[in-house]
């Protein structure tokens, strides 16, 4: 499956702009069918680290799937964040 139909968009709250910061941890809206190891492979792909875990979280208030992903130590989220244009 292509990585940019699992991956829709990253989610930016003040929560996830911390989370970047304090837990090296990124937050992406997702395709709501995709599970945590189809979200890893995707996210690895498309910017070649390495993923030590996903969370899920589906938000009762507008039906969205969120992807809580937290990167291994030696990859940074802040370096992913500015080549997406975050800061």
């Amino acid at each position: 499956m292509d990585p940019y139909s699992i991956i829709v968009k990253p989610q930016l709250t003040e929560k996830s702009m911390n989370a970047i910061d304090q837990n090296n941890e990124l937050t992406f809206v997702v395709r709501r069918t995709a599970n945590r190891s189809q979200i890893k492979r995707a996210f690895e792909d498309m910017f070649d680290v390495k993923v030590e875990r996903v969370n899920t979280q589906i938000r009762s208030t507008t039906g969205q799937k969120l992807a809580y992903i937290k990167l291994k130590e030696e990859d940074s989220a802040e370096d992913i964040a500015m080549k997406m244009g975050v800061f």
